[in-house]
């Protein structure tokens, strides 16, 4: 028996010293988070220089594009922010828009365009419609929708005619054109004629 004394304390000692440290093993895995969540700031986390995004529909037909001078992205507001930007829209049976500005937000998943600082927008003219020329501080364009419009005062040049109100939306699906508290029109002659053109007349023999 004491023979075996020393041996059976050794396994002991072996086995108290295998469970203090499963316990502290345990212990600080408890107390320390291994993966901490990611703390979200604005800070960028991606950008790109010289860019080019182009969506396309289901038929693989580019129906955007939006390019820039630079990106950032930032993964607290999920948005992008653009310098210089410049976006084109053509979906099918409608204008050719193209829209710039000094600086742009692209956000809720790709679907606004926030145009900032010297937002010019122009509808450009083909056989059906003439030039639409949109200027404001800020223009605001969904993508999907192919709408444009603006809670600031903005001057509109529609064909020949001049509007300048505070607020306006265009919707270039139906041509459809609003310009809200306007305080300066100017229709021109030519395309109010254009609009209700003069019945025909035939002369009695």
């Amino acid at each position: 028996m004491k023979d075996r004394l020393p041996g059976l304390v050794a396994v002991l000692l072996l086995g108290l010293l295998v469970l203090g440290t499963w316990w502290a093993a345990d212990y600080t895995l408890l107390s320390i988070q291994v993966d901490p969540p990611r703390r979200l700031t604005h800070e960028r986390d991606s950008w790109a220089s010289a860019f080019v995004m182009v969506r396309t529909d289901p038929q693989g037909q580019a129906i955007n594009r939006l390019e820039g001078q630079a990106m950032e992205h930032f993964p607290d507001t999920d948005s992008y922010d653009i310098t210089r930007p410049r976006a084109v829209g053509h979906q099918p049976d409608a204008p050719v828009t193209v829209g710039t500005a000094d600086f742009a937000t692209l956000d809720q998943h790709g679907e606004r365009i926030t145009l900032n600082g010297n937002a010019h927008l122009q509808r450009q003219p083909d056989a059906d419609n003439k030039l639409l020329d949109v200027r404001s501080e800020q223009l605001v364009i969904l993508p999907s929708q192919d709408l444009i419009y603006t809670d600031r005062p903005a001057l509109v040049l529609n064909g020949n005619s001049t509007m300048r109100g505070r607020g306006m939306r265009y919707d270039n699906r139906t041509r459809q054109l609003t310009v809200n508290a306007a305080s300066d029109v100017k229709i021109s002659g030519a395309d109010q004629a254009e609009k209700n053109p003069a019945p025909n007349r035939t002369r009695q023999p």
